[in-house]
């Protein structure tokens, strides 16, 4: 496949319906030999399952291994790190992951016990983990899914699990979209699988999943975000980390030159066109796909209901440098109290961030919020605990 192709599949055998993707992307020959050592970088934020629709699905990643595997690559080693306030041994078990390692014999790097080393991503010095230098193929696996900080999340901010947990917090104080584009030259991504088979487009914790069926594949990072702006109704300007990224040569947001291509449908064993009058039996052989087979390749039609809850709920929110597990968990708990009516009887602004550190207020959510008069604690507190904290502050008003 080339650089301006991004490459879609649908169906419900996730692992299957990756590797026959893998093999129409004909990725065995871009990885530069078979002792190459191959990074898999998943999306475990949180220790919530895939079907929730925040990590990704073990299943995908099981279809990235088996290809690999069966076309005689051994090297390999899945890195991830989850957000700030979660341990990564936790969403590894939460996500099906200890068992994946352990039927396929592959190494689990967990990132928040890694060293790290500074790179100079052009002008921007950023603190990386030490596994990214020994990886020579990095696979990257993010979810498609929006963001309660930057509206979408998936290729280019995935990278942030390859960076200590006070890097992922100093990047919130340097304004979050201009750190995750320079990463973008600190970590190259090789390959892109994208898992939108059920993202949530409002929280990435997940909590609210759109189920899709579909797995992309590409090369460029920036054009898949690009195209994830596309499909949850925001322009490019919208997400500044993409400008950015596209301007430092990371890659490039030019949809209008872009080839957006579905394969079809997998089922089980065999490549279905989506006009069900016109289906075709699969390609069984791992050599490149015939030319004959090109021509049931779609031009893309999805599109995605429009997501805004985001946005209604940050009216109720002062946020300032906040990280996005406290934010990430502040939001849903919102939501919650909307769906009851109660959102609308609170009356004071919610602070939250580290740029509140050190300074008073009414109401705070985290450590960082501490010297408030009323303070979830916590760095970051639970969505449970936000939740029951501000459903007794409005119940109440805290008026003994």
């Amino acid at each position: 496949m080339q650089k301006h192709q991004i490459l879609k599949i649908y169906g419900t055998d996730y692992k299957g319906m990756t590797k026959r993707l893998l093999t129409e992307a004909d990725l065995k020959e871009r990885i530069p030999g078979k002792g190459a050592r191959i990074g898999i970088k998943p999306n475990l934020v949180s220790p919530t399952p895939a079907s929730y629709g925040a990590t990704t699905h073990p299943e995908v990643v099981a279809g990235i291994i088996e290809y690999l595997q069966e076309n005689g690559f051994r090297n390999l080693v899945i890195a991830e790190g989850s957000w700030v306030g979660d341990k990564t041994a936790e969403a590894v078990s939460a996500c099906g992951y200890d068992e994946l390692v352990g039927q396929y014999g592959v190494e689990f790097l967990d990132t928040q016990k890694d060293g790290s080393y500074k790179a100079d991503c052009k002008g921007l010095e950023l603190n990386i983990c030490n596994c990214v230098k020994e990886i020579d193929f990095l696979i990257n696996v993010p979810v498609l899914k929006g963001h309660c900080q930057t509206k979408i999340t998936c290729a280019l901010k995935n990278m942030k699990g390859l960076i200590p947990n006070s890097e992922k917090r100093r990047f919130h104080s340097l304004g979050l979209h201009r750190p995750i584009a320079h990463l973008g030259l600190g970590i190259r991504q090789d390959f892109i699988v994208v898992d939108h088979i059920c993202g949530d487009l409002d929280f990435e914790d997940g909590g609210n999943p759109v189920v899709k069926n579909c797995v992309m594949a590409a090369c460029d990072p920036v054009l898949v975000d690009a195209y994830v702006c596309s499909l949850l109704h925001y322009a490019v300007q919208d997400v500044p980390y993409v400008e950015i990224a596209q301007r430092l040569g990371v890659g490039s947001a030019d949809l209008e030159h872009a080839q957006i291509l579905t394969c079809g449908i997998w089922n089980g064993n065999r490549l279905e066109n989506q006009k069900q009058s016109e289906r075709k039996e699969a390609c069984q052989t791992d050599s490149a796909i015939q030319s004959e087979e090109k021509a049931f390749w779609q031009a893309d039609n999805e599109s995605l209901p429009l997501a805004r809850k985001v946005v209604e709920l940050q009216d109720a929110v002062e946020e300032v440098e906040s990280c996005s597990a406290c934010y990430g968990y502040l939001l849903p708990a919102l939501e919650r109290l909307k769906q009851e009516g109660l959102l609308n009887k609170l009356e004071e602004k919610i602070c939250i961030g580290q740029g509140y550190q050190g300074k008073t207020g009414q109401i705070g959510i985290g450590r960082c919020t501490k010297d408030f008069i009323y303070n979830v604690k916590g760095c970051p507190p639970t969505e449970d605990q936000i939740y029951e904290f501000l459903k007794h502050y409005i119940g109440s008003n805290y008026v003994i």
